[in-house]
């Protein structure tokens, strides 16, 4: 039998199954009674892809100088370089790779270690790239905003506090998890608190606390639900407060109230690992019939408001009045004057007046009017 192998080919040479040696370019018989096979192999191709196991070759210095070879192990990715840009992604097994025209690079990755440093491009990780379907099973992404610091843990055991960013963890032989805490100022909003007053009355208040996280350890590995811990704190202070004045009080005082209910919860501040910046009462919800009555004792006040004004000025007016009176007792002129002024104005009313006879024309106005 002849085989020809081109200048980008190899040839392996076989006899009764067993591998012989290796074949470079040129011509080659063989007899076929001796059983003699030769595979020939593209070398163009960089992958060295053979059914047989590549222990085989261990005694061919010569083919084993123009071949990669990388064992994979059980908790190991190798991502494969040719000629400096990723080829490849490489699990469990042996693998071989022709040296000859190009350059083989591979990075080995262990990924008992969970953290996925910054020597692996993220771009592998894009849903678009074509190795993704391969990885996505194998990673986590944590996302976090600048606004946010994550408490990371491997195995629910705390590791570190990460700021903002994108992070990458293997996640096949460690369980990854991430708590993110928003460390902007944030508000909590009670609403519909049903809270009995020290004169029995039973409203609703609308209640609001604005805070800010200033310790990210405390209100993640010592307090749980550190929101609902705030909530029931500020129920309990008012409860407390508010069981202990009447209604009118707290209508009155609704800003000491909130004043009250801050300066009790800054108290927490170091226990609780945040800070509490401002506390306020939005609205205070009475039952029908006490609003019914409210609304009828303030139309009575503003009635009685109304009716002193109107004394006030009625007061007033006649005390005028009184001093002109006096004025023109005194001053006959004065009172002369008052009197024209009076006809003055009739006049202005009336459209045409005939007089009979002769006499004082203003003393027949006068009598007349």
């Amino acid at each position: 039998m002849k085989y020809y192998i081109k200048k980008t080919e190899r040839g392996l040479l076989f006899q009764n199954g067993d591998y012989i040696k290796s074949l470079e370019p040129g011509k080659y018989s063989f007899l076929s009674f001796l059983k003699y096979k030769v595979v020939i192999l593209d070398v163009t191709k960089q992958r060295f892809n053979v059914k047989f196991d590549l222990d085989i070759l261990a005694d061919d210095d010569k083919l084993l100088s123009e071949l990669d070879i990388i064992d994979v192990k059980d908790n190991q990715l190798v991502l494969h370089y040719i000629d400096g840009k990723l080829s490849d992604i490489y699990e469990t097994g042996k693998y071989a790779f022709w040296n000859i025209h190009k350059k083989n690079d591979f990075k080995i990755i262990d990924m008992t270690k969970p953290e996925i440093g910054e020597d692996i491009e993220k771009n592998i990780f894009n849903s678009k790239n074509i190795f993704h379907p391969r990885l996505r099973d194998k990673y986590v992404e944590i996302h976090v905003q600048p606004y946010e610091k994550a408490v990371l843990f491997y195995n629910n055991n705390f590791v570190k506090i990460l700021d903002a960013g994108r992070y990458f963890y293997w996640t096949k032989y460690v369980d990854v998890t991430a708590d993110k805490i928003d460390m902007r100022q944030l508000q909590l909003d009670m609403t519909g608190q049903e809270i009995m007053t020290a004169d029995k009355v039973t409203l609703r208040l609308n209640f609001f606390c604005q805070y800010k996280v200033t310790d990210v350890l405390k209100v993640t590995l010592d307090i749980k639900h550190y929101v609902n811990q705030i909530y029931i704190l500020i129920q309990l202070i008012l409860r407390e407060y508010l069981g202990a004045i009447k209604l009118d009080d707290l209508l009155k005082m609704k800003q000491e109230v909130a004043d009250y209910v801050l300066s009790r919860i800054k108290e927490k501040e170091a226990e609780m690992g945040i800070e509490f910046i401002y506390a306020g009462i939005k609205d205070v919800i009475l039952p029908g019939e006490i609003k019914d009555i409210l609304n009828t004792v303030l139309i009575a006040e503003k009635k009685a408001q109304a009716n002193v004004i109107t004394r006030r000025e009625e007061i007033a007016s006649t005390r005028s009045l009184l001093n002109t009176a006096k004025l023109m007792d005194e001053n006959k002129t004065l009172y002369k004057l008052k009197e024209l002024e009076h006809i003055e104005k009739i006049c202005e009313r009336v459209g045409s007046i005939s007089l009979n006879g002769g006499g004082n024309v203003l003393e027949r106005l006068n009598e007349l009017f």
